[in-house]
């Protein structure tokens, strides 16, 4: 008995009320106050609703959880009847995508807290009411799963989602690019689990862009596009950075997924007046995959992925007496002192005055599936043991490495190196780490060994200084 003593306590007694006879038309009071609301907003017309209205309730719903970004209000009678409210929520990247958060209720009457055998599980995040008599509870879930009116009501939902979606993004291009980030995860995953929605949403989706934003109001039949967002963000869709593509480049898409660890490549392509649209560093790897399939004619290709002849210098280099040039000598020196079959030099002259003095790069489809298999393992995708260094030959760094490299001499009787050529290789360990640094691909460990290097580095410098 001692454990059902809670039910005669006032504060179990209203939590117990508000829970399920919330939206009864009945009013049920407790000492002399009544403690459940009695209007069901979502079975009025939304013409007589005011957008208050349908925030306080989200308040009430789901207190403490700020406003919500817009809503969908649900009505149908045929062919069932089903009426309710759908929320966005502003993503936190901590929504429930297994259980959810939309509210079910049968002719007002609470039945359940989750709801996903009813809505497809990218809406789950959502939050809100769905109310409809017709949807059967004296069921198994499996059974629920198959039932033909219930998989017709999650297609519903779908749809009314997608509609006030494109209706946001055709009335208001700048609210919508504003709150992208937060609806993007619904409308990527979920146009990567169903085709119909897929085929609903296939204009909604937006990338933020490296072009500038258009300024003021388009033209006459003219969208606006790249759209103009807070803190100076511009967003372009699919087809609005396609057509801005040069008739040579038309079929390949740059984009970039880290703008830190990738700054070396995005600055060289962003000084030669490329666009790059700036993904997801998440849910991407998984949806640009999606839609290379979705357009085979397509190559998206990240930044740091290969550097085509319109990044490089077109200039001769003049060979030695053994016939060699400067980039054959740069790639011996870097081969040697990484003594890693697993990394291979590529020696390049950059344009720009900017350009780091090397690079990391990771062919495209060999950075793909070292990301999926961090995807699948629940882990960070890491720096892939193959991997392409790029040496910028024109570096004023690079240039005196090759320098020092070229003046020292082996001495000892053993053979062994010069301190000019120890110094050089060790300048050309330091070059590679610090392009692996830039791209997050020294680990702890790995970072306090370069630390104690590049100390010990800076005091074999000074002793030539001095």
């Amino acid at each position: 008995m001692e454990e059902e003593l809670e039910y005669i306590e006032p504060a179990r007694i209203r939590t117990l009320i508000t829970t399920y006879c919330d939206f009864l038309p009945v009013e049920v009071q407790l000492e002399g106050e009544t403690v459940n609301k009695r209007e069901s907003p979502w079975r009025k017309s939304p013409r007589d609703l005011s957008d208050n209205d349908y925030i306080e309730l989200y308040r009430y719903l789901y207190p403490f959880q700020g406003d919500p970004l817009l809503w969908v209000h649900l009505n149908t009678d045929y062919p069932y009847n089903l009426q309710g409210i759908l929320y966005f929520p502003k993503f936190t990247g901590r929504a429930d995508w297994e259980k959810g958060e939309i509210k079910l209720y049968c002719n007002n009457v609470f039945v359940s807290d989750s709801i996903k055998e009813v809505v497809p599980r990218y809406l789950l995040p959502l939050r809100g009411v769905i109310d409809s008599p017709d949807i059967p509870l004296n069921v198994s879930r499996s059974a629920l799963q198959t039932d033909r009116r219930v998989r017709s009501i999650g297609g519903f939902v779908a749809k009314k989602v997608a509609d006030r979606l494109k209706q946001l993004q055709r009335d208001e291009p700048k609210r919508y690019a504003e709150i992208w980030e937060s609806l993007a995860p619904f409308i990527k995953i979920g146009a990567m689990e169903d085709d119909k929605f897929a085929e609903q949403v296939a204009d909604l989706v937006l990338f933020g862009t490296t072009a500038a934003a258009m300024e003021g109001e388009p033209a006459e039949g003219q969208s606006l596009d790249p759209i103009p967002a807070e803190n100076g963000k511009a967003f372009t869709t699919l087809a609005g950075y396609r057509s801005r593509l040069s008739s040579d480049n038309d079929k390949r898409i740059l984009y970039c997924t880290d703008e830190a660890g990738q700054a070396g490549p995005l600055a060289l392509w962003k000084g030669q007046g490329a666009e790059v649209l700036l993904a997801d560093t998440f849910i991407d790897t998984q949806f640009i995959p999606w839609l290379e399939y979705r357009h085979e004619e397509l190559k998206f290709q990240r930044v740091d992925s290969e550097l085509d002849d319109s990044l490089q210098e077109k200039e001769s280099e003049l060979a030695d007496a053994d016939g060699k040039d400067s980039s054959e000598k740069l790639r011996e020196l870097f081969k040697g002192a990484l003594a890693n079959d697993k990394v291979t030099i590529q020696v390049q002259a950059l344009k720009g005055d900017n350009a780091p003095a090397a690079l990391i790069l990771l062919p495209e489809q060999m950075r793909r599936i070292n990301d999926m298999g961090a995807l699948m393992e629940q882990r960070l995708p890491g720096l892939p043991d193959h991997h392409v260094l790029l040496v910028n030959r024109k570096h004023p760094l690079v240039e005196g490495l090759l320098k020092l490299s070229a003046g020292s001499v082996i001495t000892g009787a053993g053979g062994g190196a010069s301190p000019s050529q120890q110094l050089a290789e060790d300048l050309t360990r330091h070059v590679y780490e610090m392009a692996r640094l830039a791209v997050g691909g020294l680990d702890p460990n790995q970072l306090a060994g370069f630390q104690q290097r590049s100390g010990d580095l800076m005091g074999k410098l000074m002793e030539r200084s001095l």
